[in-house]
């Protein structure tokens, strides 16, 4: 069976289109090309689905490629961003190493083969009142090309004193696993990928955001440890766009049946536990369809499943999983599926218009009663004016709310998580938010942003055990957060920052030790500072 497969798979991939369609993604976390990409969109410049991330090296490049014909309609902080981000991204794009190319540790390129090495190194120092919360990270990354195949890995050791980042702590800061002595972790990135003129397949282990959102998104927001996946991502017309991925995520949850006893000699007893975790499985995809050249509206469905192996109807990329889940568990409990509806504008000159719905549960025949609804939402609404009245501004509001319940499910190896850290919204359920921000960016490589957050969360009803149906929003604040906060980041050479940030907090609440690490209780005025080289 599986040389079968493979003989019906292979010649499908080989002629599929010609050698330059390659893949290697770039990670989500260097922010500065996705916001320079998102406001070259915004002013109406290139075309961006920018509601599925991460890009790949290859669409930045021909993205900066085709800026690059309308230079005239740059302003000059956009130019010189532009030829900057040329220096790394004209890796793609020419065919050889003769021209201005950023500083690598190592760098190769002939007719067939492109290989990039570089090392990681970053630092940031926290503190306030309440103490101070070193952080820094070291390790090493590489990307090659072959041909149509696409590799990269990325290997790193993160070093948190005060370990700022746990599971239940409400923050965007990305989590770690496998956590020594409670304040280090490593984390291992990458991916292979095969790729045509028009789509891509791949194994990777990385990160993604889905949803969108320019302070956290309610799909999927990227901050678990990295999951492994099986990846396919196909656009055959410019108006349709097309995404999936099967992942192994972690449960975290002991299954009792599967542990053993194995000998350890430094036990007392000479014996110790093999503990073993119950699988648990996530398959998604999501349809971009483009109606309006600068409108995108994205569909699609996923679902968090357990107790088997990879079942082949979760394999199969375009389906519905819901429906598939009643066929599987057909008169048993069903697993956790959802929904969701994404809408991103860029119809107005300027003007990044867009919302998300997000449904976890709904019992049509019940939505609009009080007392039996199950509406379990989530929304986001928001927009980004770019360089207008003024150059180099931007302005963006944001409104996000979280029914109680969702992401939630009171089987513990289906909840919407990996690791036990929340793949949707950071706030989790039963939550409110309101952003504002003003940016500016000057010159070439500097970004100022002034902004204003309140962040509130409800009771926990997983803790209550309370019924599911009816269930008031936010009937009481258990914890909030009023942030005011400047930050400033200035990038020296290609993906070399230094950076700091003041902010002044007020996080309180009766759930304020169980959401927030005891460096931020009440009010606080926090510096920090920090550099770094790679993410």
């Amino acid at each position: 069976m599986k040389r079968l497969t493979l003989h019906i798979i292979l010649p499908l991939l080989l002629l599929a289109g010609p050698a330059r369609a390659q893949t290697v993604y770039y990670h989500i976390q260097n922010e500065a090309v996705y916001e320079f990409l998102d406001e070259m969109a915004n002013v109406g410049l290139i075309d961006l689905n920018s509601s599925v991330r991460p890009y790949s090296r290859m669409f930045i490049a021909r993205q900066m490629a085709s800026l690059d014909t309308l230079r005239p309609q740059l302003n000059p902080r956009q130019q010189k961003e532009l030829d900057f981000y040329l220096k790394d991204f004209n890796k793609e794009l020419k065919p050889d190493k003769n021209f201005d190319k950023r500083f690598d540790i190592f760098y190769y390129k002939d007719s067939l083969f492109t290989f990039s090495a570089n090392l990681i190194l970053g630092a940031e120092y926290t503190a306030n009142a309440n103490g101070n919360a070193p952080f820094w990270y070291n390790g090493a990354e590489i990307f090659a090309y072959a041909g149509r195949l696409g590799v990269w890995a990325s290997l790193r050791d993160h070093h948190d004193k005060e370990n700022l980042v746990i599971p239940g702590y409400l923050t965007q800061r990305r989590g770690g696993s496998n956590l020594k002595s409670g304040t280090e972790w490593e984390e291992m990135r990458g991916g292979i990928t095969w790729s045509w003129k028009w789509g891509n397949v791949g194994l990777t282990m990385d990160h993604n955001s889905w949803g969108a959102g320019y302070n956290g998104t309610n799909i999927q927001s990227g901050r678990t440890p990295s999951i492994a996946r099986f990846d396919l991502k196909m656009k055959p017309a410019h108006w349709f766009e097309f995404n999936y991925y099967h992942g192994w995520l972690v449960s975290e949850e002991v299954d009792s049946n599967r542990s053993y006893q194995i000998s350890s000699p430094g036990a007392a007893s000479g014996t110790t536990m093999r503990w073993v975790y119950h699988p648990k499985f996530f398959a998604t995809n999501i349809f971009t369809f483009t109606p309006l050249r600068k409108l995108n509206v994205s569909v699609g469905n996923s679902i968090v499943y357990t107790d088997f192996g990879p079942h082949p109807g979760y394999l199969l990329p375009i389906l519905f999983y819901k429906a598939v889940d009643h066929s599987v568990n057909a008169k048993t409990d069903n697993m956790n599926s959802q929904m969701f509806l994404d809408v991103s504008s860029r119809n107005i000159k300027n003007l990044h218009l867009y919302g998300t719905w997000y449904v976890d549960e709904v019992n049509t025949a019940n939505m609009f009663d009080p007392d039996k609804h199950s509406n379990l939402f989530s929304w986001k609404l928001g927009g980004r004016l770019s360089n207008f009245p003024v150059q180099n501004l931007s302005v963006t509001g944001e409104w996000t709310r979280t029914n109680a319940l969702v992401f939630r499910h009171y089987v513990n190896t289906l909840t919407y998580e990996s690791n036990r850290y929340n793949m949707g919204h950071y706030l989790t359920d039963n939550s409110r938010e309101f952003y504002f921000a003003l940016g500016y960016r000057p010159v070439r490589g500097l970004d100022l942003r002034l902004s204003w957050l309140m962040a509130q969360k409800g009771p926990d009803h997983t803790e209550l055990n309370s019924d599911r149906l009816g269930i008031k929003f936010l009937e009481s604040i258990e914890w909030e957060n009023q942030t005011i906060a400047f930050n400033a980041r200035y990038q020296i050479i290609n993906d070399a920052y230094v950076f700091g940030s003041w902010q002044y907090s007020n996080i309180e609440g009766n759930d304020l030790a169980k959401y927030t690490h005891p460096l931020f209780h009440g009010k606080t005025n926090t510096i920090s500072i920090g550099l770094n080289f790679g993410f």
